[in-house]
């Protein structure tokens, strides 16, 4: 299950959006043309690396986000500290409503989400304020619960029935 986390490390955060880069280039998106790469940092300091997986008829794609989640879970790997996303945007995008539930099953609300900008690093842009989450590098920091606010989780489903 998730852990309550803390801010990573400038050195470990650094060492995940480059491992995020490299899992971008394991993308099959012949049809979006949309390329995204995905680590995310276990509890135990391993980085899982996913990339998206576009499928003809659409309706079978995986996002990279939820690649790395399943390799992980399936590995027995359930704690994480945080998660990278990149894509070839010059601005950070947001991981979809399916990547963002599924976090949830196995990410704490408050574990570091990093949504990389595709021309990282470069300065802040005008509209890109650190109250806003932006950090160096042109990268906004932000958390599960700040993209999936009001969420339902595992916890719920032990909640007594009326």
């Amino acid at each position: 299950m998730a852990d309550k986390t803390h801010s990573i490390s400038a050195e470990d955060r650094e060492k995940l959006i480059k491992v995020a880069f490299e899992a971008k280039e394991g993308t099959y998106s012949p049809y979006s043309k949309f390329a995204v790469g995905a680590a995310l940092l276990a509890l135990d300091g391993h980085i899982i690396k996913g990339a998206n997986i576009e499928n003809a008829s659409y309706g079978g794609t995986i996002c990279a986000e939820r690649t790395a989640i399943v390799k992980a879970v399936s590995e027995g790997v359930r704690r994480f500290k945080a998660l990278a996303v990149v894509t070839n945007v010059p601005s950070s995008i947001s991981p979809c409503g399916m990547c963002r539930q599924v976090l949830r099953e196995f990410c704490s609300n408050d574990m570091d989400i990093f949504l990389v900008p595709g021309d990282y690093p470069r300065p802040l842009k005008e509209n890109e304020r650190p109250e806003q989450g932006y950090i160096e590098g042109g990268a906004r920091k932000t958390n599960l619960a700040e993209l999936l606010p009001d969420s339902f989780g595992p916890e719920h489903l032990e909640l007594p029935r009326a």
